[in-house]
């Protein structure tokens, strides 16, 4: 496993549905589902009018990158260096290298990348190679990346008392951006700005005067609403909506905090931390994101926290792809998304297996939406609080989570161009009300040593002898190996289900209301982003539940119409009885050979003189266990059936 930090990385912008869509952990073995060649094994760069997006993307050897015009002009794809590029880089049709004709608005160009390096490029029509304007970079492997003629400047850890007040000293926020050196405070003052800002300078602190008022507007045309390249800096206290791609987002950097930030109806991610380290997002709103509302996405270790924000009407609340190690997401509020909170491991980004979450005293319910937006294949999480995606050794420790159509907790293993079980992920001492088929789901096959220990209440578990105690550190197992393929075959046929879907419009979602602004904005020193982990890390420990906890508990009855659709007895009934008689691979395969090894003894015993009448009892005998053999698959199959629907 990869730990050492590579500086400067934009990731594929679908990484997080495209990561649900894997998490069908028998469709290879089950044949139901036909794969988009276009969303496997590729990282996706949209060509905006007039940027790449993402400007820099860094991909394992051998993988590739499908570049589309996303916008009304054509563009093309130029190499900086064209032998550098030759026969290291292939199209789709196995030509040697790049295509620098015209992509025209809607089309694409698939590009397969051989051998580390950097592989620069540029638009012709809207860039230069020197890396103006329209420019962008492959970094394949492990290939160092400086960032071209950008980011030469090193990061400090002392604000110098210098502020560049906006717009009484600069006209916009990216003018008072390109003045600043590192250190200073960028003062933002009342209005709407028309921007996108890049930020190249690290340990900038970039403030609005007032976080409802300060808003910066991409007007469903500009990508990113701050788009930030460079260690050390800290965005707070404004709001950002109206982008194609993203509120607010760090890249490839070694320290970011995002703090008192609002970012609604955006067209991928809110708040989004990218190959990044060493970081916080906290007292912070997202919502209107047909992607995930926060993403902390390829590090390893992150030492990231999420803490006391608030992400709603997304298609996923949080999506981690890959990311590991020191991260934790406590306090906060999950609710009214398509699903909840989903690490997940994947191998179309770096370091894979995702491992080492903690997700701990967060209040999540209600992740049952149909009216948020999505995007692809997003919603095959639709109806789960916490999905845990081939992800090991993450911890779900002390939350609130309730009214859940489908479970409170799943973990399952998820496929990709490799196969990643879940294994020694422990969901302990949660109070897990409503869940629609189980309270916690352990997904087969080949999950192991996942510990689902006690719980505040009544919890249910599929399958229905799933315990585990912990004595210290280790764990002592008490069928905890036990697992079940409902989960994988609802969610193969989910994905059917999904095979054009549509999504209501994200432009269109609900305005947020005023969210608590920064105390002080105009008094509170700046703080450039260094070193932040190793300021937070005394308080991991204290992870309170929201204060809302016991009100939404309180007024929650068991009655799911107002955000699910009151769910039948009837599927309660299939449920239960289904979590007492699971379905595992192994179990079945046994079970099945049982039969056919049964099934030829009879022949042979049959086949002489022998007693006619116990041979006719024998072979009704073995007739009613094939009916029971398959009255325990339909029973698994209806379920699943039952629980695929959205």
């Amino acid at each position: 496993m990869r730990t050492s930090h590579r500086p400067s990385l934009v990731p594929d912008r679908l990484a997080g549905h495209r990561a649900l869509r894997r998490l069908v952990p028998l469709a290879a073995l089950l044949g139901l589902v036909a794969c988009d060649p276009d969303a496997q094994g590729a990282t996706q760069v949209k060509m905006h009018d007039n940027a790449f997006n993402a400007p820099v993307v860094r991909i394992p050897d051998g993988a590739g990158v499908i570049f589309t015009n996303a916008g009304r002009n054509p563009h093309n794809i130029v190499p900086v260096d064209p032998a550098r590029w030759g026969t290291a880089v292939t199209r789709a049709d196995g030509t040697a290298g790049v295509d620098t004709g015209a992509v025209a608005s809607g089309e694409t160009q698939a590009l397969t990348f051989a051998g580390p390096g950097v592989y620069a490029y540029y638009c012709a029509y809207h860039g230069t190679k020197e890396g103006q304007g329209m420019a962008g970079a492959v970094v394949v492997g492990d290939a160092a990346y400086d960032g071209g003629t950008k980011g030469k400047l090193a990061a400090v850890d002392a604000a110098t008392g210098t502020v560049r007040r906006v717009p009484q000293q600069h006209a916009t926020i990216q003018a008072a951006v390109d003045a600043a050196v590192p250190g200073d405070l960028v003062l933002v003052d009342t209005g709407v700005y028309r921007e996108e800002v890049q930020v190249t300078t690290p340990s900038l602190v970039i403030r609005g005067t007032d976080r409802n008022a300060v808003i910066i507007d991409g007007e469903f045309v500009r990508p990113n609403g701050v788009n930030v390249l460079a260690d050390g800096v800290a965005i707070e206290n404004l709001t950002a909506r109206h982008h194609t791609f993203n509120g607010v987002f760090w890249t490839g950097v070694t320290g970011y905090r995002g703090r008192y930030l609002t970012t609604y109806n955006n067209g991928d991610y809110g708040i989004y931390a990218f190959d990044s380290k060493d970081g916080l997002l906290e007292d912070s709103y997202a919502s209107g994101s047909p992607d995930a509302g926060f993403y902390i996405g390829q590090c390893d270790p992150c030492r990231a926290v999420i803490r006391r924000v608030i992400s709603e009407h997304n298609a996923l609340g949080y999506s981690g792809t890959n990311s590991s190690g020191d991260l934790h997401i406590l306090s906060s509020v999950w609710r009214f998304n398509r699903g909840g909170l989903v690490p997940n491991s994947l191998d179309t980004e770096l370091y894979p297996p995702q491992h080492h979450t903690t997700i701990r005293g967060n209040l999540i319910y209600a992740n049952n939406s149909r009216t948020a937006p999505g995007t692809g294949l997003s919603p095959l999480a639709w109806g789960n609080g916490v999905v845990i995606g081939g992800g090991r050794e993450n911890v779900v420790e002390g939350n609130v989570i309730l009214d859940h159509a489908g479970h409170g907790v799943m973990v399952a293993p998820l496929i990709d161009a490799h196969w990643w079980p879940a294994v020694g992920n422990r969901v302990l001492d949660n109070r897990i009300i409503g869940s629609g088929r189980a309270d916690v789901s352990v997904g087969g096959p080949t999950s192991t040593e996942n510990c689902v220990g006690p719980a505040t209440g009544p919890m249910t578990t599929a399958p229905r002898f799933l315990a585990c105690e912990l004595l210290g550190d280790s764990v002592v197992k008490r069928r905890g190996d036990e697992n079940d393929l409902v989960p994988a075959l609802a969610l193969a046929l989910r994905m059917w289900r999904l095979r054009a879907p549509t999504y209501p419009e994200w432009r269109t979602q609900p305005v947020p209301p005023p969210q608590p602004t920064m105390p002080d904005p105009l008094g509170t020193p700046a703080v450039p982003a260094v070193n932040v982990f190793a300021g937070v890390a005394d308080d991991l420990d204290l992870a309170p539940l929201p204060a809302i906890t016991d009100s939404v508990v309180a007024a929650y009855r068991g009655d799911v119409s107002t955000h699910t659709g009151a769910r039948p007895a009837l599927d309660r009934w299939m449920a239960t009885g289904q979590a007492w008689m699971p379905l595992s691979l192994a179990r079945l395969g046994a079970v099945l050979i049982l039969l056919v090894a049964w099934h030829l003894r009879l022949r042979r015993a049959t086949g002489g003189s022998g007693d006619v009448q116990a041979g006719r009892t024998a072979r009704r005998v073995w007739r009613l266990a094939a009916a029971a053999v398959v009255a325990w698959v339909g029973l698994a199959v209806a379920v699943a059936v039952r629980f695929s629907a959205m």
